[in-house]
């Protein structure tokens, strides 16, 4: 525990000994690198935060910090140092006690619970599941038209193995009432202004004690990283990252339907069946967010990529959904005049990425690689990009062009 304090306060005291005062907790470097992203206005720092190797900052305060894409080829895991990080709140803790920490489970419950790590370490059966979390405006930079928000390239998405407790089972031991509507959670990031709305976020009852929502305390084997929400987070599989507090202390049973900003306000999406409307017009109504739509990617080859030509060439990426599983996945080297089967990898889950790869000879020239994926209900991606005023939820047919040598 000790050797645990000090990692931790050595972290904190990294952010608040001086780079706090200057809204960023980037390391100095002697020269700060960038990387362009592929849209208009795309340079970006490269930065290190405590816990994390380079990653490209969007924001500083508060920080939010995008996954290099060259991560993705790595392995179907994205590593904790790699994770992306995203935050709605400037007030980020910067000492947390292992000890003295707490969640509060309380609202129409029999029994009120105050539960340590201890407890859910030791009072609960733990679960482990692999799942996408992915950052709701992931990819809103490339959006035409523009839209307001943070302009993220593809890399406000992870793949990891979470280890924690049913939500179901804390909720079972504190004893929901019957009429329960909601939960609500909260975290100890706060607003630095009174009037700032506090991150709160709700799931429906049924959804809340499915039994695979979690409230997590490792990933990829190790102890939380503190900017993806140490000590424990909230799990939501299938979900966009919206719903997965970070640094989560407070669960709430409520009678109602929560009407805090961000449910009520924030994170809502036309409702319609493509959640989409035409360029530059808003929906006639909405509805909070909710699952993953189909995606994939080509990880191996990027934009300008030069290969050999009447060569195998291997093209392999990743590939992921909402909870039904990808089923299929299909490569053209033709701009999607016609398509070929790749062949899939392991199975890690339905929630999980999932690695894909074929071997393509092309003639000498400029190609147009595309990849499409099909899950088990036979959702595919869009040809062309739909768009919505908040920048949610992209999932076109990704295109990467290579030259034939």
């Amino acid at each position: 525990m000790m050797s645990r304090r000090f990692l931790l306060g050595a972290a904190s005291g990294a952010l608040a000994g001086g780079a706090l005062t200057k809204l960023s907790w980037a390391v100095p470097a002697q020269k700060e690198e960038t990387v362009n992203l592929p849209f208009a206005n795309g340079e970006r720092p490269l930065v290190r935060y405590p816990g994390k190797r380079q990653l490209i900052r969007q924001t500083a305060r508060p920080p939010q910090l995008e996954t290099p894409f060259s991560v993705f080829d790595e392995g179907v895991i994205t590593p904790n140092d790699a994770f992306f990080v995203r935050y709605h709140l400037a007030g980020i803790p910067l000492s947390i006690d292992p000890d003295a920490f707490r969640i509060d489970v309380k609202g129409t419950v029999d029994h009120p619970l105050s539960l340590s790590l201890d407890d859910l370490k030791a009072g609960f059966e733990p679960v482990e599941i692999v799942a996408v979390n992915q950052c709701s405006g992931n990819s809103r930079g490339f959006f035409e038209p523009r839209v307001a928000g943070g302009q993220l390239g593809n890399g406000a998405m992870g793949n990891a193995r979470w280890r924690g407790v049913p939500l179901k089972a804390v909720l079972d031991k504190a004893g929901v009432r019957a009429g329960s509507r909601q939960v609500t959670f909260n975290g100890l990031d706060e607003p630095v202004l009174p009037e700032t709305p506090d991150f709160v976020k709700a799931l429906d009852i049924d959804h809340a004690r499915d039994g695979e929502v979690m409230v997590a305390y490792s990933m990829n084997g190790e102890e939380l990283p503190w900017l993806n929400g140490y000590p424990v987070r909230l799990i939501v599989p299938g979900c966009y990252g919206t719903y997965w507090v970070k640094h989560l202390n407070e669960i709430t049973v409520i009678d109602s339907i929560y009407e805090g900003f961000f449910m009520q306000k924030a994170y809502r999406i036309p409702d319609n069946s493509c959640a989409c409307t035409e360029p530059g017009q808003a929906p006639t109504a909405t509805v909070p967010i909710n699952r993953l739509n189909v995606r994939s990617f080509i990880t191996n080859l990027s934009n300008g990529s030069k290969i050999r030509a009447r060569t195998s060439t291997l093209v392999k990426g990743i590939a992921f959904d909402g909870g039904y599983g990808i089923t299929d996945a299909l490569l053209s080297t033709d701009s999607g005049n016609t398509w070929t089967e790749a062949m899939l990898g392991a199975d890690l889950g339905r929630y999980s990425f999932r690695e894909w790869q074929t071997f393509v000879r092309l003639p000498r020239g400029p190609h147009e690689l595309k990849v499409r994926v099909i899950n088990r209900i036979g959702q595919s991606q869009p040809r062309a990009p739909l768009w919505n005023p908040y920048g949610y939820m992209r999932n076109a047919v990704e295109t990467v062009r290579v030259h034939a040598v």
